[in-house]
C-alpha cells in the first residue's frame, strides 16, 4: 500500500516509517520543515514539506500523492501548549480527513490517548465512556479527543490509537528529556511540575511498540483501541523507578490522586496479535539509562 504519513518526523513517526518501508509499503511522510521533510526522504521514503493548518497545500498533496490509507501521528506537545494541541486535533484532523476523503482515501489510522475515560474500577476498555464532564483542563483535552476521533470515524474505515504515556527516544520521559529537567527542579519545566507519586495509575507504551501498533493497524477493522504496555501502575510505584534511571531526585511519596487516573487495558490489541516488545515499563525504563 502507499501510505501517507502526516507527522513523519515525530516521536513515533520517526521510528514508523523505516517499519513501514520495511513491510513493503510505499510511504509519503510530511514534516512543516524543509529539513524534516529532506530527513524523511534519507529515510527512503518521499518526504513532503505541508502545514496541515494549510488546507490548500494539504489538498495538493494529497491528490498528487493518492495514498491508499493515511495515518496520522501529528501532535503540538513540544511547548506542552494545550490549546495548540488541541487545535492539531480538530483543525489539523479536519483537514486531513476532508484532503484525504477528496483524494478517495478511505482508511485512517489516528493518535489518540488512553487517559481520556471517565472515572471507575480497574483499567479502562475501550467499551466505556469518555470523560466528557471533566473539569477544565482535563475537559478541553478530552473534548480535543473526542474532536479528533469523531472526524476520523467520517472515512470508511477509522482506527484511533489510543496510546498510553509514550516514553523512550523523542518523548518528554527521555533521558535528558522534559520529565527529568522538571524532577530537577529546572524552572523552564516547571509545567510538569506537579508529577506525584501517589495513587494516580497510569499505563505506559515504549515509542517503538506504539509505532509497530500503528503498522498493525493498517489491518484492523474500525474504532478505538488502547496501545498500552501490560503493567498499569501507581505514581508511587514508576516514578522513583523512572526517575533513578533518568538520575534525577525522585518526589516524596504520598497518596491519594484523581479517580479518572485508573490506566487501560490492552486485552483488544492483544487479541488483535499486537505484542509490546516492552511488556512492561519497569524493564522499558531500566533499558532508557543502559
Amino acid at each position: 500500500m502507499h501510505i501517507f504519513v502526516a507527522g513523519a518526523t515525530g516521536a513515533v513517526g520517526r521510528l514508523l516509517v523505516p517499519l513501514l518501508l520495511s513491510a513493503g509499503h510505499q510511504v509519503t511522510g510530511t514534516s512543516r520543515s524543509r529539513a524534516g521533510a529532506e530527513r524523511v526522504r534519507r529515510q527512503g521514503a518521499s518526504g513532503a514539506q505541508v502545514d496541515v493548518f494549510d488546507r490548500d497545500a494539504l489538498h495538493e498533496v494529497m491528490t498528487a500523492t493518492a495514498p491508499d490509507a493515511v495515518i496520522h501521528q501529528l501532535t503540538d506537545l513540544s511547548g506542552a501548549d494545550a490549546e495548540a494541541t488541541n487545535r492539531v486535533r480538530r483543525e489539523g484532523a479536519r483537514n486531513l480527513v476532508d484532503a484525504a476523503t477528496s483524494a478517495g482515501v478511505t482508511r485512517i489510522v489516528v493518535q489518540s490517548m488512553a487517559w481520556v475515560y471517565a472515572p471507575g474500577k480497574g483499567p479502562a476498555g475501550e467499551e466505556e465512556p469518555l470523560d466528557l464532564d471533566a473539569a477544565e483542563p482535563r475537559g478541553g483535552m478530552v473534548a480535543g479527543i473526542r474532536a479528533l476521533e469523531e472526524v476520523a470515524a467520517e472515512m470508511d474505515t477509522a482506527v484511533s490509537l489510543r496510546y498510553g504515556v509514550l516514553y523512550g527516544p523523542g518523548t518528554w520521559y527521555e533521558p535528558g528529556g522534559a520529565i527529568a529537567a522538571a524532577l530537577s527542579g529546572d524552572p523552564d519545566a516547571q509545567f510538569l511540575a506537579n508529577l506525584e507519586a501517589d495513587d494516580s495509575v497510569s499505563s505506559f507504551v515504549h515509542v517503538a511498540d506504539a509505532a509497530r501498533a500503528a503498522v498493525d493497524a493498517l489491518d484492523w477493522p474500525s474504532g478505538p483501541v488502547n496501545i498500552v504496555d501490560d503493567e498499569p501502575a501507581r505514581g508511587r510505584e514508576w516514578l522513583p523507578v523512572l526517575a533513578a534511571a533518568l538520575d534525577v531526585p525522585a518526589p516524596d511519596v504520598s497518596s491519594g490522586g484523581p479517580d479518572w487516573a485508573r490506566g487501560a487495558s490492552n486485552r483488544l490489541a492483544r487479541s488483535r496479535g499486537w505484542r509490546p516488545e516492552h511488556p512492561s515499563w519497569r524493564s522499558g525504563f531500566a533499558r532508557m539509562r543502559a
